[in-house]
């Protein structure tokens, strides 16, 4: 793996290098974008300003003052903010993030999002992408993958940054996280607390080298809250290992017992209340931020669980016919198939009440005491974008959260959480001009958050509405953006059906009668940059034979055989021109072997995954 892993870092290291601010000389010679008039609620959680004017040159804040204070640049684009309220554009501080999310956060005010590692190579050109223009969403920040001790997969044929990684050495720990930083990671996120301590020690020292912040799923039995304190973590992701270590009866941890997954609202209604002001005491002061995701973990639970499901399902009926074209149908169904379950009653309701009024009690005292309460709701293929964060919000509000200290987790605290804070977070001189303009007062009823009038990205109004074939260029989705498809069928097939008795490794591909079922494993690389010139791909697999075709995007291309389980394919320099998520398969002519008995596919490989990334 330290092999590997150094492969990797040179790779990424060779494409970091082609990503260079080219956009910046256009934002210099876009109009300035004036604020004028309005109440400014900055951020910083100081009073707010009224009639306030925020000056914004280029995607940069170039002045904040107030009215008849300072003199607009010429050609200004003047926006009238009178009687509306002016903040920094939100965060959703938690999140799995899929292509068909952007217009809607944008839509709602949601300008940055963090992510939890799990789009693997697609989400640094995602992000990247972005950050230039050239896809409509918010500002997508990414660890693109994490550690842990359990590999997601689990074929051995996964790539160093397919979620989740395993490592097995505090060395190749290190070469993990150097691994990810190279490619463009925001952030380390470790994925659970079963490692050996030594593998989080390497793992901090890594990130702390880099100037990397560090977000721990603290859950145990090795590494805990604590631990993660005093090793320096930014934040704990779900409030991750508190329930364990605030239960007057803590659970004795035994890998796979009953037991062990309880219902964390059961967990909570054991709080120890002595446990939970010294792990207060010990958060704050070390500076780790919590982000509860309340909406995720206490279905069911909260006070307004019955308008969450209603604006939900009035989210789709009454949806922009646009949104709705492009807006997968599946994906709606399962953000409406959790409010499906039934209402529990008797003993076990009660307790699991108990137990969410204690875990909203814990956040409030924390919050209170100075700790940093981040919203980010868990938004994933099984919630509607934006609403979840409002929903995320209101509960915040049950628990006893300010307007303020919410508006300050939702924006502020969220960016120096990842250590963004001094680009991002806050509408002061100087920071990226990413900013929210609402209607009503977020003080008076934080959910006027949700009253959005205007939206600036990168120092540009957003338009409203929604975009006729709105799409993303790399098409990521949280659960599906690998180099290549099926490996678990892969290797199944490999097993029973493959590789094909008769077919030796040969320069000479076999030419039987009945062709095997093919299966790619890897391709090698997956990354090139739009405008390559003509490059040598590799697919390693089994099962090829003398008339198999390679398909890039559908058409045949020409390949070199290696052997019977590896082709050289060549793309040349005119279809690298589109910047993408491309697919790659082999198919095999017909007649099929059957020999088998088991219809393991129709001739045509899994896919493997090309990404031409954007030249900047």
């Amino acid at each position: 793996m330290k092999n590997s892993a150094s492969r990797w870092l040179g790779f990424f290291l060779a494409v970091s290098c082609l990503i260079v601010p080219a956009h910046l000389a256009a934002q210099a010679q876009q109009p300035a974008v004036v604020i004028e008039g309005g109440t400014l609620i900055d951020g910083n959680g100081g009073a707010p300003v009224r009639d306030a004017v925020v000056i914004i040159q280029g995607n940069r804040i170039s002045a904040v003052s107030r009215k008849g204070q300072t003199q607009y640049p010429p050609n200004a684009q003047v926006i009238n903010a009178d009687g509306k309220f002016i903040l920094p554009g939100l965060w959703d501080g938690q999140i799995s993030y899929n292509w068909y999310f952007g217009e809607v956060m944008l839509q709602y005010g949601i300008t940055a999002t963090v992510d939890v590692g799990n789009s693997s190579e697609v989400a640094v050109p995602h992000r990247d992408a972005v950050i230039h223009g050239k896809v409509r969403g918010p500002r997508p920040f990414t660890s693109i993958t994490r550690l842990a001790r359990t590999p997601e997969g689990g074929t051995g044929l996964e790539t160093i940054l397919t979620p989740t990684r395993a490592p097995k050495s505090v060395q190749e720990t290190r070469d993990m996280v150097k691994t990810f930083f190279a490619a463009g990671a925001d952030y380390l996120i470790f994925n659970d607390g079963a490692l050996p301590m030594e593998y989080y020690q390497a793992g901090f020292e890594e990130a702390k080298r880099l100037g990397k912040p560090v977000l721990t799923r603290a859950y145990g039995p090795v590494f805990g809250p604590k631990d993660a304190a005093l090793m320096g973590s930014r934040a704990l992701p779900h409030s991750a290992g508190l329930t364990q270590a605030l239960m007057k009866n803590p659970l004795i941890y035994v890998p796979a017992t009953p037991g062990q997954n309880r219902n964390e609202a059961d967990m909570w209604s054991e709080m120890d209340e002595a446990r939970a002001k010294e792990m207060i005491q010990l958060l704050v002061q070390h500076n780790v931020a919590l982000t509860p995701t309340f909406r995720a973990r206490f279905a069911g639970l909260p006070s307004d669980w019955a308008r969450f499901a209603e604006e939900d399902r009035s989210f789709f009926e009454t949806a922009d016919p646009i949104l709705l074209s492009y807006f997968p149908r599946e994906k709606m169904i399962a953000a409406l198939a959790g409010y499906r379950a039934p209402a529990q009653t008797g003993p076990v309701a009660e307790r699991r009440k108990m137990g969410y009024k204690n875990a909203l009690r814990f956040h409030k005292m924390f919050a209170d005491a100075g700790g940093h309460l981040i919203p980010g709701a868990n938004t994933g293929s099984g919630r509607v974008p934006a609403l979840s964060l409002f929903q995320e919000i209101a509960i915040h509000t049950e628990a006893g959260a300010t307007p303020m200290q919410i508006i300050q987790g939702a924006t502020k605290w969220s960016a120096e959480m990842i250590d963004k804070g001094n680009e991002l977070g806050t509408v002061e001189r100087g920071k990226i001009a990413d900013l929210l303009i609402v209607n009503q007062d977020p003080l008076q009823n934080i959910q006027n958050l949700r009253t959005t009038s205007t939206v600036i990205f990168d120092g540009k109004v957003v338009p409203r509405g929604y975009t006729t074939n709105y799409s993303d260029t790399f098409w990521r989705d949280a659960d599906f953006n690998y180099p290549v498809d099926a490996l678990q069928w892969v290797t199944a097939l490999k097993a029973t059906a493959g590789p094909n008795p008769n077919q030796a490794p040969a320069a000479a591909l076999p030419d039987p009668a009945e062709s095997p079922q093919p299966g790619i494993e890897t391709i090698n690389p997956v990354m090139v940059t739009e405008g390559s010139p003509t490059i040598t791909l590799t697919l390693k697999g089994f099962n090829f034979v003398r008339r198999s075709q390679v398909l890039f995007k559908g058409a045949p291309v020409p390949y070199k055989v290696v052997n019977a389980s590896e082709l050289q394919v060549t793309l040349d320099a005119n279809v690298l021109k589109e910047p993408g998520w491309h697919e790659l398969v082999v198919k095999n002519p017909w007649p099929l072997n059957r020999v088998t008995g088991i219809p393991w596919g129709n001739g045509t490989s899994n896919k493997a995954h090309l990404i031409v990334n954007y030249r900047y």
